[in-house]
């Protein structure tokens, strides 16, 4: 055989290498393929040509394990049980630019499945290779690497805790500034995912500056960013009031409205969130999102959304209205009840209910005044019915009996009151006669119009336990009417009219 021949051969053989891992590749990319895939082995194959002699043999190679991994968490296991981790990440710390990348979308892959999956990641000193990473020159090594610790980060405190430990904040802030729009969503997202589990852990990325970097990017037009900058400035904000504080130091509201005027329904649904999260806290900061036109912008956006994004804006209503007296008026003031009940009636999901009831019953505890807004809405017949339903998960059925009884402890709009006189249980029917029970002795059309509508003859319909506060209520209200009155919507009293009538003898 000719010098030609041999070499002929070789080539032939790295043609064949070459082009079976671009064929797993492009085979890996179609769901229907990876079982067959699977059952042939092909994670045996790929294994050693990852340590091939020719680049582009290594990094297809690589590709085609990341999206076999990428599919399941079975394919992840079989990834990490074929020792092939060590072996990305040895091989990180060498190889060109394409290589790294498919190197870190292999660790992607295999993390994002579950805890478990991404501490063996981190357990091959995975982490600390894509630590480096983040300092290359190619933005696209970056990306890869920041996108690959951000989903280790992801699923819990201590994954996260490694992530950091590692020294990947002040190198993902510093990616948050460089040109590349990729780059920049990617390490939005790694820094959201890394803040989100604790107070300290947000700290670490408030303490390498990040807020002013976040708050910067908030009106950049690339919509995928800003969902990814809302998404960190809101998990930063949630775990405690200084964190809040810092992020409204950063001037991030009033601009931040303007994202609720963005097509795009996840800025919507994040700058809410952002709103929500700030707001919790205290009645002060509360105020201070109201004061910049907050509250007004969220009720017009409750009304031109439905479905899971109206979420946070219901939360936002009622923590802002749960602080004070003050904030639960200026929710009513901004129209806030009636979208609040259109969100109620709209919605078909239980938790979007139940939050709707929750946010209603905060703002109608407060006194007479903020009750009869809520009643005033037609909503205590509404909540009682999704009370009653037996189809309402527990949890709405929770919160609409909270609700009821915070409102009716201080509604004394009594015509709102009495058509849960008729269909309200008597843990509920007692709040509303002792409300009934206040009024009635203080105003005599109120009395009146008690008995024209038929409030009266319900009532002494009712079967109260002797002793019970209901009982006492009911002895309450009838002292309010002359004792033929009482006697006469009383069951069974015209029975005893018509037997004297039969008894009576006329002179």
């Amino acid at each position: 055989m000719t010098q030609r021949q041999v070499l002929q051969v070789f080539e032939h053989y790295q043609q064949s290498r070459l082009q079976f891992v671009q064929t797993v590749a492009d085979l890996a990319t179609r769901p229907q393929n990876i079982e067959t895939l699977q059952n042939a082995g092909v994670m045996t194959l790929l294994r050693p040509l990852l340590l091939d002699s020719v680049p582009n043999v290594q990094q297809t190679a690589a590709l085609a394990l990341g999206r076999l991994a990428n599919h399941s968490d079975d394919l992840a296991e079989a990834v990490v049980q074929g020792d092939i981790l060590p072996q990305l990440v040895h091989s990180l710390a060498s190889q060109n630019r394409f290589y790294k990348k498919a190197a870190a979308f292999v660790l992607r892959a295999v993390a994002k499945h579950s805890p478990g999956l991404a501490l063996a990641v981190v357990a091959c000193g995975g982490v600390d290779a894509l630590v480096l990473s983040l300092e290359e020159f190619d933005p696209g090594v970056k990306e890869a690497a920041a996108w690959a610790l951000g989903y280790v980060a992801r699923h819990n405190e201590q994954l996260s805790q490694c992530v950091v430990e590692a020294g990947a904040v002040p190198l993902l802030v510093l990616c948050l500034q460089e040109p590349e729009m990729a780059l920049k969503r990617i390490s939005a997202s790694a820094l959201s995912d890394i803040a989100k589990h604790t107070t300290e852990l947000a700290h670490s990325v408030v303490d390498n500056g990040a807020i002013a970097h976040l708050a910067q990017m908030i009106l950049n037009p690339d919509a995928k960013l800003k969902r990814h900058v809302l998404s960190a400035l809101s998990q930063i904000s949630k775990h405690s009031v200084g964190l809040a504080e810092l992020v409204v130091e950063a001037e991030v509201f009033p601009a931040a409205l303007a994202c609720l005027r963005d097509p795009d329904d996840y800025v919507r649904k994040n700058v809410t969130t952002l709103m929500r999260e700030v707001v919790k806290h205290t009645p002060e900061l509360a105020q201070f999102i109201v004061n910049c036109g907050g509250m007004a912008a969220v009720v017009d956006y409750l009304g031109d959304s439905s479905g899971n994004v109206r979420l946070p804006g219901i939360m936002m209503l009622g923590y802002v209205a749960a602080h004070t007296e003050n904030l639960a008026m200026a929710v009513i003031v901004a129209k806030g009840v009636p979208q609040l009940a259109l969100c109620l009636s709209e919605e078909r999901e239980d938790h979007m209910r139940a939050a709707a009831a929750w946010a209603l019953g905060q703002i109608g505890r407060h006194t007479p005044e903020h009750a009869r807004a809520v009643a005033a809405a037609s909503l205590l017949p509404a909540l009682l019915q999704l009370y009653l339903d037996a189809n309402s998960s527990e949890d709405l059925q929770v919160k609409c009996k909270k609700a009821l009884k915070s409102v009716l402890q201080k509604c004394t709009h009594l015509p709102a009151l009495e058509p849960l006189l008729y269909e309200a249980p008597s843990n509920i029917l007692k709040h509303v006669l002792c409300q009934f029970s206040k009024v009635l002795p203080h105003d005599s059309k109120a009395r009146r119009l008690f008995v024209t509508s038929g409030g009266l003859k319900k009532m002494q319909e009712m079967d109260a336990e002797p002793g019970s506060a209901m009982q006492e209520y009911i002895m309450v209200i009838n002292n309010c009417y002359p004792e033929e009155i009482v006697r006469f919507y009383s069951p069974g009293y015209s029975e005893v009219l018509l037997e004297r009538a039969e008894k009576f003898l006329p002179g």
